[in-house]
């Protein structure tokens, strides 16, 4: 009964579709005629053989065979002359044999990433099926994990982090290769001292000197686990900023030796109760010369150009750059004096970070991240700090733009006590002083704040939210108001980004992009980034340049940053600051900047507290110290390039001395002119009395 209902059901089916029936029973005759079956499976073995035959030509021509002496190769940086300036972490860690490495890191590594790494021909065929299982649920990307230790040793030496299948092919035949070339040991031995272990610390010795002070020999099975937890994301497990989690993992590690046996229960709950005790005994490689400026370059090439970190320290490339060793030698040297900072009660450290810029190519010359004890790739204060830049604004959002349109140097410029606006904008001078009148250039060289703001409302905020987006800062709606004349950016400006727009005034108009690295070759030679194009853009006119740049000499001859101009030489720029609230015990600033330039270089320069408070505060004015003391140690080491302009205090004399001139002359002029009439009409008289006698007599 239940047969001849199935065949109803079918019936039905058939009945209900009859096209695709028909197209069914036709091609189920056909595959059978023309034995497709067997031209499939042909087809995939072909597919199968020329896959295999390429990745194999692939691994068979890499440099597998140079594998462990390539652990010795180092990226170097280059500056700008062409002359080695350091490397990235000489020889990426101290390289060390595996007998030189306790076997309690190497059996926490075996039980965590590859329990059959003695056995196994260098790859899973279990971790390779899940990844390609992870290929069809992710549309073409593989989500990681399932690869062996020669796997991850031929991923990290010899291809790029990216997850395709592709790679994933490529990452096999090269371990097979690598499993046929080497032995175990010698493959456990590279892996080991190849390995990332987060903080700038490559290999496993090194790691046992940064977070436990003694050698890869001398490591306990804790301290072992510790460090194999790290493999799996150095971040994340980091000992020194995530205990705890490096903890758990630590301890999942021991139960998982235990399960692989290579410890025992015992074992693994006496190292559990092992206390995490970070001992910092690792010296870093002095190849490591200038460490905020190595930093920058190693995130510029991970931002910009999308290289991992792990790349930039471990492929021996060459990077070249626009380092100059002198400058950057000089502004360290400068940083060094600690009398030019100022001190808090509670011993926190006021921060500072200041940049030097080429004018002319946009090329970073010198670079100190911050103050204090140095820290791989620690936060930058040059490059990514975003602090309000004050009356260093004032060229950009406010003089800049008021020359483009239609003003002078010399102009008058209001400057009383007043309110501004529907909101009633009250700025006020610093000395609290009003001129009433003020030029043009003596409200910019004395930082004048009502001027600014009165001039910034004639021309139109939006034009000088225009002009400051010109030079390359960005301009929130909500910030897009008359305060911006004073620097009231709520996001804020780096040193950097400030550097950058000032090459507009040091370059005849126009702005160059800032950059760190201008070439990378890899190992083989090949340029994998070109950046030697220079890359500008025209913000202002050379005339307008040239104008700003009369003005802002005046800001070192006689405005507010005399006491930051090197002795013996000539600078422009602007100084900057902001105040904290009137609750405060007393007056005093948040941020200080000095920006200023020779035609040969820029540097920018800020100094405050990481975080302001009523304890934490500047008081004193220290930008200008510092930046006087670094240009007083660059600027011999520069061409010394003249401006082509004078002070423009000297030129409204000089114009005003050349009028005076002008008028005495046309006085003088008068009154010879008239003399002369006089004399003649005495002359004319005298011969018409002559002539008159004449006729008399």
């Amino acid at each position: 009964m239940k047969r001849k209902e199935n065949k109803t059901k079918t019936s039905g089916a058939e009945n209900k579709h009859p096209y695709l029936s028909r197209f069914w029973q036709q091609f189920k005759v056909v595959w059978r005629h023309a034995e497709l079956t067997r031209w499939v499976i042909l087809t995939l073995l072909l597919v199968f053989l020329g896959v295999s035959t390429f990745y194999t030509i692939k691994a068979k021509t890499a440099n597998v065979g140079d594998l462990k002496a390539s652990l010795k190769t180092t990226t170097e940086i280059i500056d700008r002359d062409g002359d080695k300036a350091g490397s990235l972490y000489s020889q990426k860690g101290t390289f060390v044999e595996l007998s030189k490495i306790s076997p309690n890191i190497q059996h926490a590594v075996i039980a965590t990433e590859d329990r059959t790494f003695y056995s196994n021909p260098g790859f899973s065929i279990k971790g390779f099926a899940r990844a390609g299982v992870s290929y069809v649920i992710h549309h073409g990307n593989i989500s990681g994990g399932g690869s062996t230790i020669t796997q991850q040793l031929a991923k990290n030496m010899l291809l790029t982090q990216k997850q395709t299948f592709g790679r994933k092919l490529t990452e096999l035949f090269m371990a097979i290769e690598i499993n046929r070339v080497y032995s175990k040991q010698d493959i456990l031995t590279m892996y080991l001292n190849n390995a990332y272990f987060g903080n700038g610390v490559w290999g496993v010795q090194d790691a046992s000197k940064r977070y436990f002070g003694k050698n890869a020999s001398e490591l306990t099975a804790a301290q072992g686990a510790t460090l194999a937890a790290m493999l799996r994301n150095p971040t994340y497990y980091d000992p020194i900023k995530n205990a705890r989690n490096a903890t758990s993992r630590r301890n999942l590690i021991l139960d998982l030796e235990t399960q692989t046996k290579y410890l025992t229960t015992a074992q693994a709950d006496t190292a559990k109760q092992e206390t995490l005790t970070i001992t910092n005994a690792y010296s870093a490689s002095s190849s490591y010369r200038y460490p905020y400026y190595f930093d920058a370059v190693i995130s510029e090439a991970i931002n910009d150009y999308g290289i991992s970190e792990s790349d930039i320290l471990n492929k021996g490339y060459k990077i070249y750059t626009g380092l100059d060793q002198n400058y950057q030698t000089q502004m360290q040297n400068a940083y060094d004096n600690d009398w030019l900072f100022p001190s808090s009660a509670d011993g926190t450290m006021a921060q500072s970070g200041s940049v030097a810029v080429n004018p002319n190519t946009g090329g970073v010359l010198a670079v100190v991240g911050r103050r204090g004890t140095h820290t791989f790739r620690s936060y930058n204060y040059a490059t990514m700090a975003k602090r309000q830049p004050g009356s260093a604004i004032k060229p950009l959002a406010v003089y800049t733009p008021a020359l483009e349109n239609g003003y002078h140097y010399d102009s008058e410029l209001v400057d009383k006590d007043m309110t501004f606006g529907k909101n009633k904008y009250h700025p006020t001078n610093v000395d609290g002083t009003y001129l009433g009148k003020v030029s043009m250039y003596q409200a910019l060289a004395e930082s004048r704040n009502v001027p600014a703001v009165w001039l910034l409302d004639q021309i139109g905020v939006n034009k000088g939210v225009a002009a400051v987006e010109k030079f390359g800062i960005k301009v929130p709606k909500a910030d897009q108001n008359l305060a911006l004349a004073l620097g009231g950016l709520q996001t804020g400006v780096s040193p950097l980004q400030m550097a950058q727009a000032y090459t507009a005034f040091a370059n005849n108009g126009k702005m160059t992009t800032t950059h760190f690295i201008t070439k990378i070759v890899d190992a083989t030679g090949a340029v994998i980034v070109d950046n030697t194009k220079v890359k500008t853009k025209t913000v202002l006119s050379q005339k307008t340049a040239d104008t700003m740049t009369s003005m802002m000499l005046g800001v070192f001859n006689q405005g507010t940053g005399v006491v930051a101009k090197p002795d013996g030489y000539t600078v422009a720029g602007k100084t900057g600051t902001t105040e904290v609230p009137d609750s405060y015990p007393t007056s005093g600033a948040k941020d200080q900047w000095v920006v200023g330039y020779t035609p040969d270089i820029v540097v920018s320069t800020w100094v405050g507290y990481d975080k302001t408070d009523e304890s934490h505060y500047l008081t004193g004015s220290y930008a200008t110290r510092i930046f006087k003391q670094e240009m007083t140690n660059i600027l011999p080491y520069t061409p010394k390039t003249s401006f082509k302009t004078k002070d423009a205090a000297t030129i409204a004399s000089q114009k005003s001395t050349t009028n005076s001139s002008s008028s005495d002359w046309l006085s003088d002029f008068s009154d010879n002119v008239g003399k002369s009439f006089d004399n003649a009409k005495d002359q004319v008289n005298e011969w018409y009395n002559g002539i008159k006698g004449l006729f008399d007599r």
